[in-house]
């Protein structure tokens, strides 16, 4: 058994040395030292040996698996050493190399266009607040004045989540004026911004999901000419001085009188092109003075206070701060276009 054990010494401890990577160091542990190794099968002889014999046997066995277990802890350590020196040089830096400018983004430019907006609006006092995407009806349509059978409540214009027909993708941001009315104290300059989605076909100005700006004030004494006053000063600041606007009657069921608002074509200049659907000018906006019966809704005395409302398309406005052509453009993500912003 001396032998056996010295030759088990000697066998484990040069393969323990050669072992090249750490999954061979631990088979060759459990070739020697696992239930099932050979030091084990060795020692599992020792009931035949005789009780004078046993104790040194055993000593001998025990500094056996000792002197084994060290050399794969060293193995171990010296495996780890060999990684981690090869990892060093091959993830080795040049320093002298030069380095590679980091490319950073910027903002969209429909958003660029946005913090515009909102920095116009709240130097005029207006509050910007956030709402729902997912609409009831009742904001959407009822408390509008958009009542039953009103054509932009059709299935082929609106995106509805149930059969009823009470829960929605919102179409406008008007029912933010709504919630405001509702919530805030009076007087109300409020300004809501976000996304809104109709059944639009997608062509060089329309989208079926775009982004709308909301504003309305309720005060004491407001008229139709503050509300051409304040749109004029929002366009001046957003185009620059000299812009054309241009003013038509209109009807929408929540203001009365209604209106809407173009700007001259950015372009060609009034002349006619496929961007301006060769009119010369692009719708921007619509607007009015809040229908006595919405204010009444909301719970406001239309005798005591009066207000108008705009709501317009952001990404119009953003084709004409930066003169894009086509709508389209601005939702395909294409960096080449992006990239000019």
């Amino acid at each position: 058994m001396k032998e056996q054990l010295a030759k088990i010494k000697a066998e484990a401890l040069a393969a323990f040395e050669a072992a090249a990577d750490p999954a061979a160091l631990d088979a060759l542990r459990v070739k020697y030292l696992g239930k099932k190794g050979a030091l084990t099968a060795v020692l599992k002889q020792m009931g035949k040996l005789s009780p004078e014999e046993r104790p040194a046997m055993g000593q001998l066995a025990n500094e056996v698996r000792a002197a084994l277990e060290s050399a794969i802890e060293e193995g171990g350590r010296r495996l780890a050493a060999a990684a981690l020196e090869a990892k060093l040089k091959a993830e080795a830096v040049d320093v002298t190399v030069p380095g590679k400018t980091p490319v950073l983004g910027h903002k969209h430019p429909m958003y660029i266009a946005l913090d515009e907006i909102k920095d116009i609006f709240v130097g005029m006092g207006f509050t910007v607040l956030d709402g729902p995407e997912v609409e009831l009806t009742t904001y959407n349509f009822d408390k509008l004045n958009a009542g039953e059978g009103h054509p932009s409540r059709d299935w082929s214009d609106t995106f509805y989540f149930d059969k009823e027909e009470r829960v929605m993708l919102r179409s406008q941001t008007s029912p933010m004026q709504v919630r405001a009315m509702e919530t805030m104290p009076l007087p109300i300059r409020i300004i809501a911004p976000g996304r809104v989605y109709r059944k639009d076909e997608v062509d060089a100005t329309h989208s079926p999901m775009f982004h709308q700006v909301e504003g309305m004030v309720i005060d004491k004494g407001v008229t139709m000419a503050d509300l051409k006053g304040t749109l004029n000063a929002v366009v001046q600041g957003l185009y620059g001085e000299g812009t054309k606007t241009r003013f038509r009657p209109h009807h929408f069921p929540f203001t009365e009188p209604s209106c809407e608002m173009d700007v001259q074509c950015h372009k060609c200049g009034g002349v006619g092109c496929p961007t301006c659907k060769g009119e010369g000018w692009i719708e921007l906006l619509g607007a009015g003075m809040i229908h006595p019966r919405v204010l009444e809704m909301a719970g406001i005395d239309p005798d005591v206070w009066s207000g108008w409302a705009f709501g317009f398309g952001l990404e119009r406005t953003a084709m004409r701060r930066f003169r894009i052509d086509d709508l389209r453009l601005i939702f395909e993500n294409d960096v080449r276009f992006l990239e000019q912003f």
